[in-house]
């Protein structure tokens, strides 16, 4: 086996865009979820948005990227004032219900061919990189080292992932010790004590709703940043790494999301790449290559059950902080 490709692909995996796209999408889910007790299935939908907003704006519209940002956080916005409306009083299962359906719309809309001359359809959309490349300050050329070299348009990309998550973990860390962001916590824990105190819950529960979702389409404006914009890649599979993303390092948490990104993502590039050198060498006779991605897949998954069970609490929370399930 390879395992000079093994480490560096995986130590790469470190500064990826999906990386930094995951972490700002688990840090609006830690504020639906963790600070507020929002179970938001539908993650992924708040991401395609952001992307979507992003791309069709410079594409069709012409604006320039920082314009196609705001757009997309914009059409996150709405999406989550429209969302919210007929949903926040709903408890647990039912919102995740909810939630995870109108994902599902979301990504229908922009894979249907009725808006193709904008969407792009299943083909998606690409070639919208050219005004956030003309911004780039970092000369021509090749930097880095190791598994850390990338050309003047990879490390632009990659600082301004960085400098979009470093702004979300300090707006999220001011607005939970806030008093806003205790009332957040308190609804969490008890919402009727918290009504009973004359605050209005369904007000605090649509502005979390709007901020999270706000953050977490900023992660799919990044993911799109490098390559291109397609409705599959937005998939309910998406929600639930996102959610083991933040399982992983603690829901309650404000570093947690990002930590639980990291290794999740280092995790996956690691198995990604080490699994089908495994079958290749004969240590797993008994599974094809493609078989070998899927196998990923299930470890990730039962890697997740077994972590809700034993530590829900995830590596950075606290456990005292955190109930799943709510009596």
């Amino acid at each position: 086996m390879d395992w000079n490709l093994i480490i560096e692909q995986s130590l790469s995996s470190l500064l990826s865009p999906a990386t930094m796209a995951f972490a700002l999408a688990a840090l609006g889910l830690a504020l639906h979820f963790g600070f507020t007790g929002l179970l938001n299935m539908g993650v992924a939908g708040f991401m395609a948005l952001g992307a979507y907003g992003y791309a069709i704006s410079v594409l069709t519209f012409g604006f320039p990227w920082w314009a196609g940002v705001l757009i997309g956080m914009i059409a996150a916005a709405l999406f989550a004032l429209i969302l919210g409306i007929p949903t926040l009083r709903l408890r647990g299962d039912y919102l995740a219900i909810a939630t995870i359906a109108a994902a599902e719309v979301v990504r229908l809309f922009f894979l249907t061919t009725a808006f193709d001359a904008v969407t792009g359809s299943a083909d998606g959309l690409s070639g919208y990189h050219g005004s956030f490349r003309e911004m780039n300050p970092i000369p021509p050329g090749t930097y880095g080292f190791g598994p850390f070299t990338y050309n003047a348009n990879g490390w632009w990309v990659r600082i301004a992932g960085i400098i979009l998550v470093a702004i979300a973990v300090l707006v999220i860390w001011l607005l939970t010790r806030s008093p806003w962001g205790r009332v957040l916590k308190g609804i969490r824990e008890d919402e009727d004590a918290v009504r009973a105190l004359g605050k209005n819950v369904f007000a605090y529960k649509m502005q979390a709703l709007v901020v999270g979702g706000v953050i977490a389409s900023l992660g799919g404006v990044i993911w799109a940043l490098p390559s291109a914009v397609n409705p599959n890649t937005y998939m309910t599979s998406t929600t639930f790494f996102v959610w083991t993303a933040l399982l992983l390092g603690g829901a309650a948490t404000v570093f947690g999301p990002l930590l639980g990104a990291v290794l999740f993502w280092f995790v996956r590039t690691l198995l990604g790449v080490l699994l089908p050198q495994m079958v290749e060498a004969g240590y797993l006779p008994f599974m094809s290559s493609i078989q070998a991605a899927t196998f990923r897949d299930i470890l990730i998954g039962v890697a997740l059950m077994l972590l809700v069970i034993f530590m829900p609490q995830g590596l950075l929370g606290n456990k005292k902080e955190l109930t799943f399930v709510k009596q």
